[in-house]
């Protein structure tokens, strides 16, 4: 298993990657495996602000539609435009090349997240 410890989860599974002030953001192994194949990705446009928990965009998959939500507060300063011709990106590869959006001044205010080991109880059960 990927070594996930620099990753911090929502209970909607969704994750971030803190850099400094900014943040990646993306969904989870779990939730990717529960979409199955992606089909199309609704993402914000560069500029936009987001606050910790707020809908950010929608993910359609051959099973469901789901709506996504900024583990994060900040500002879109860059969306994956590989996502836009190869969604399957979020299938195949969602901790890396699958990351969906990058934020600028990254503000945890609001977030409840989770560390790998509590988001993994969360999916298991355990």
């Amino acid at each position: 298993m990927a070594d996930l410890s620099a990753y911090r989860f929502t209970s909607s599974h969704e994750w971030v990657r803190r850099d400094g002030g900014a943040a990646t953001v993306g969904i989870t192994e779990h939730a990717q495996s529960q979409l199955g194949d992606v089909i199309f990705l609704e993402l914000p446009e560069v500029g936009a602000t987001l606050r910790a928990g707020e809908k950010f965009g929608a993910v359609e998959s051959v099973k469901a539609a789901s709506d996504l939500y900024s583990p994060v507060g900040g500002t879109v300063a860059e969306v994956n435009a590989k996502l836009a011709d190869s969604p399957e990106l979020v299938n195949s590869d969602p901790y890396g090349e699958g990351w969906m959006i990058r934020l600028d001044g990254a503000d945890e205010g609001g977030a409840e997240l989770l560390d790998q080991a509590a988001y993994d109880a969360l999916t298991t059960g355990a």
